[in-house]
């Protein structure tokens, strides 16, 4: 299925002389409203009209989510606060807030490839979708409510939190599709198995999970226990919100939105691009924005790029999931760990519960780190023998994944906190 196969399968040439247009027009864009871009272009004695290639992108400046706190609130803007008809904004709990405007072309634009997505997973107009992201100036719920209008599904604007409710609304408006972080969707599904839930008697087919990172593993699991399709996508507010890209029924990696974004991969040290197929951080480039066009953004995200065509006919590069963020990533003895690696070795481990947290300590001048494991109250309460097994096989197990070795403590089932929205798996007190 597709929202606008015209676009989604145009051939490769095309695609690069439309970017190399786009990216064009942007530079002009930029460097004549916007003051920061400006200044940026003139110190590296940068020619914004003087492009002529693709490869020339590597020769412009990056831009950070500092740049986007330090020009708070509408300092990155290219268009006057008239033609603005939407602001987003990060929540800015690790620091200033990030602020994202629209135009009402921008909207057009943002819901059309949040279309894209939604009928990639097979979504259509007779689905009922139920959101349980959240709204507010977080970009994810009015993102997809949007975009599932716009292919003319039925939308239940729930946000998040109340999980019976959820459960509840779900039975009662026969929904078809899912939307949250994939660590809500398996406490609505433990939930559902807790009070003997039917769950083929829902009406559930698809279910699109973003917000955080999630393993293989864990789309099995949810697969599993909610009898759906479960798909992966991808978006940031900074470059537009979800619609940036997502994964077809393949399920092969998520079909990035060529025509309307720019993707590079680098090594977050060097900053230099990374071998093919090799994992780095995302750097967006925005072709189409109006309101708030970025260059070179560093995402943070770390994931590689698959150019291998998708049997699904979309002629659009794929990115893997995301393993992780720069900012997430733990290094401990020079190592460095993914939480996602983690979560990958436990959903093989029978016993284990699809619930975890990390906790990082410092002890005398060296990082230590402790995987808190729930496990099945059977489990829990049997022989310590029994115990001090499990928990050498799983340490094991993480070693060889790992290749450090981290301590492992077992706990009750439904210990942690649980997330209505994204989960928090790392507890880091050096900080503290």
């Amino acid at each position: 299925m597709y929202w606008e196969k015209d676009k989604e399968c145009m051939a490769r040439e095309d695609l690069e002389q439309l970017q190399l247009e786009r990216l064009q027009s942007t530079l002009y864009r930029v460097a004549t409203h916007v003051p920061f871009y400006r200044k940026k272009f003139k110190e590296l004695n940068i020619d914004p009209d003087g492009f002529g290639f693709l490869s020339e992108l590597k020769t412009l400046p990056f831009t950070t989510k500092q740049d986007l706190r330090n020009n708070y609130p509408y300092g990155l803007f290219a268009v006057p606060l008239r033609d603005v008809v939407r602001v987003h904004a990060s929540s800015g709990t690790t620091g200033q807030a990030t602020v994202v405007g629209y135009t009402q072309n921008d909207i057009k634009t943002w819901s059309n490839l949040v279309a894209r997505v939604l009928t990639a997973t097979g979504v259509g107009k007779d689905d009922v979708v139920q959101i349980a992201f959240g709204y507010g100036l977080f970009t994810g719920g009015f993102g997809l409510h949007y975009g599932s209008e716009c292919i003319g599904a039925s939308v239940i604007p729930i946000s998040s939190g109340n999980t019976k409710r959820q459960i509840q609304i779900m039975q009662d408006f026969k929904t078809t599709t899912l939307i949250c972080t994939p660590s809500y969707a398996l406490l609505m599904a433990d939930m559902m198995i807790e009070n003997d839930i039917n769950i083929n008697a829902l009406s559930l087919r698809y279910g699109l999970f973003g917000g955080e990172p999630w393993s293989e593993q864990m789309r099995e699991e949810i697969k599993k226990k909610l009898n759906i399709i479960a798909t992966d996508n991808y978006g940031l507010s900074e470059v537009m919100g979800p619609g940036v890209a997502g994964e077809c029924q393949e399920c092969n990696g998520l079909h990035i939105n060529e025509d309307h974004f720019l993707f590079e991969v680098i090594s977050p040290e060097s900053l230099e691009p990374v071998g093919p197929g090799e994992v780095g951080e995302l750097v967006i480039t925005t072709l189409t924005k109006e309101a708030f066009p970025v260059i070179r953004y560093r995402t943070r995200d770390l994931a590689h790029i698959i150019d291998e065509p998708c049997p699904c006919g979309r002629t659009f590069k794929r990115m893997s999931r995301v393993i992780g963020r720069t900012d997430d990533m733990l290094i401990i003895r020079g190592v460095n760990v993914y939480p996602t690696q983690i979560e990958s070795v436990l959903f093989d481990i029978k016993g284990t519960e699809p619930h975890y947290q990390i906790v990082v300590e410092r002890e005398g001048h060296l990082d230590k780190a402790t995987v808190m494991v729930e496990v099945v109250e059977s489990i829990f309460f049997d022989q310590m023998k029994k115990q001090r097994q499990l928990v050498d096989h799983i340490k094991k197990r993480l070693a060889t994944e790992l290749g450090i070795s981290v301590d492992v403590k077992l706990v009750e089932e439904k210990s942690l906190e649980r997330f209505e929205g994204k989960a928090t798996r790392v507890i880091d007190k050096r900080k503290l």
